[in-house]
């Protein structure tokens, strides 16, 4: 009875106190005026610095605010990298040439047909091959995102120009995907990659006047070099896929190092060769040459197997990894632009990518298929690859004419502009800029501000860079020569060296 008396005492102190006995519910203290005013306030017990008469420590509460509605704040890198990584996930579906593809059996009829009809290949046909997405859907989610960039970074914040332009071109690219076959597929190809007719910066040489230029250059020199190369054994083409892919990636493996890039034969590619993010697929049953391994080396290997993993190690700006249209010709440039740098292409590759830009300019013109077809043939090349090139030309297009795929006259206008933006660099002082080209998939426009953002770590510089871009003095020694060059005479010394070798 004693002890049960000395328990109640215990606790009718604990109550005055404004305690709870040992092991007892909480107290029933009304709540200060500040918490009556706070519904989001949580009360939590506290330990306090006097000791209760039992000998434990009191308990009274403290209030914890509720977080922002707008969440925990966020640096700028932090805000960049989670919007470049909603471009990077909303793209991945999207897969360009795929979604352009022929089936094997329409290169058999057209060959079955004795290449006099045209290819069976219209809207209906692409209604059949799946894009792997709504097309409504992932036009809405790209506005989404560039609706976000804006809101987030401001319209004038040149990152974000960026990656709006990069976000509503992903957008465009999707329209272009749903009008395959029509003619509304060829007006946003001419938005995206270009045209032809396009003029170079001098605002009065165009893409199709450089292509005329070099026809007669490179015919000739190709006849010329072809005889001579008729019996070389860098020339011949007597590797099969697989052994083609085994040297290729031993070469790549020394280049990269520490980075596996998986080189393999694959039946489904169209080309001979492509690269994708972190490997290089060569075409079962092609043949190649010494020759060709050298510039695959260079092609998929030194440009678009490195800007695609200098992107991904990128933390923040991780939109550098994917290449939207604005990347095209910078990219297929520079791989080109390699080429001639290593001195391993040669007269009959460069007369193709020039003879894929005429193609272009004829099938915008109204050229059919088999107009188109019928100009390879005359240009000497076997029938195989008659159809491969004019098929680049219209897949996705209007096999009647008037309305092509137009990436392929990139690649002669990607040559021209990377070597311009280059030499402009070294004369005005700016070669600090040019490795910038290899950071990632780039525009040409995006590289001085990439590399005003190393400082701050928004942008991390390449690692992976050809030699001559690692060390710049010997290609910085060649522009300057070039430079004048160009201002030399032209005609005027051509026929200054014209007479001499008449002379002789």
């Amino acid at each position: 009875m004693a002890d049960r008396r000395a328990k109640e005492g215990e606790e009718a102190a604990a109550e005055k106190d404004g305690t709870s006995a040992p092991g007892g519910p909480a107290t029933g203290r009304a709540p200060h005026a500040d918490e009556k005013k706070r519904p989001d306030v949580a009360i939590e017990p506290a330990e306090t610095a006097t000791p209760a008469k039992n000998g434990m420590r009191a308990k009274e509460e403290v209030a914890i605010p509720a977080p922002p509605a707008a969440g925990p704040w966020r640096s700028y890198k932090e805000i960049v990298s989670q919007l470049a990584g909603r471009i990077v996930e909303a793209q991945r579906p999207i897969r360009v040439l795929q979604a352009l593809r022929w089936d094997d059996s329409v290169e058999e009829q057209f060959f079955k047909a004795k290449q006099r009809e045209m290819p069976r290949v219209d809207a209906a046909y692409y209604e059949g091959v799946d894009l792997g997405f709504d097309p409504r859907e992932k036009i809405e989610e790209f506005e989404r995102i560039a609706h976000d960039i804006d809101g987030d970074l401001g319209e004038r914040d040149a990152v974000g120009r960026i990656m709006t332009t990069t976000a509503l071109e992903y957008r465009d690219v999707v329209h272009m995907l749903a009008a395959r076959g029509t003619s509304r597929f060829y007006g946003w190809s001419r938005k995206l990659y270009g045209s032809p007719k396009d003029k170079f910066p001098d605002g009065r040489s165009t893409v199709r006047d450089l292509g005329q230029l070099l026809y007669g250059i490179l015919t000739n020199v190709d006849e010329w070099s072809g005889a001579l190369h008729a019996y070389s054994p860098t020339y011949a083409r007597t590797i099969d896929a697989t052994d083609a892919a085994r040297q290729l990636g031993e070469r790549l493996a020394e280049y990269f190092g520490d980075v596996h890039v998986p080189v393999e034969a694959d039946k489904v590619i169209l080309a001979d060769a492509a690269a994708g993010s972190d490997y290089v697929k060569v075409r079962s049953g092609a043949k190649f040459s010494p020759r060709d391994i050298d510039i695959l080396e260079v092609h998929e290997g030194w440009v678009h197997v490195a800007t695609s993993l200098n992107g991904q190690a990128q933390p923040v700006a991780k939109w550098l990894a994917k290449g939207p249209p604005r990347t095209t010709a910078v990219q297929e440039g520079l791989a080109a632009l390699l080429e001639m740098f290593t001195f391993r292409t040669y007269p009959r590759r460069a007369r193709r990518l020039n003879d894929r830009v005429l193609a272009v300019d004829k099938a915008e013109d109204g050229a059919s298929f088999l107009d188109v077809f019928e100009w390879f043939r005359t240009e000497g090349y076997e029938e195989d690859e008659c159809f491969h090139n004019t098929r680049r030309i219209f897949r996705g297009g209007v096999v009647e004419g008037g309305a092509p795929f137009t990436k392929d006259a990139c690649y002669c206008k990607g040559v021209v502009l990377n070597y311009a933006f280059v030499r402009s660099a070294i004369q005005h002082d700016r070669v600090d800029l040019v490795p910038f080209l290899f950071v990632g998939k780039v525009a040409h426009e995006d590289v001085p501000v990439l590399a005003r953002r190393v400082a701050d770590g928004v942008v991390k510089p390449p690692k992976y860079l050809p030699p001559m871009f690692r060390d710049l003095n010997g290609l910085a020694i060649w522009m300057a020569y070039s430079t004048f060059f160009s201002q030399l005479g032209g005609e005027a010394i051509a026929e200054h060296y014209a007479r001499l070798f008449a002379a002789a």
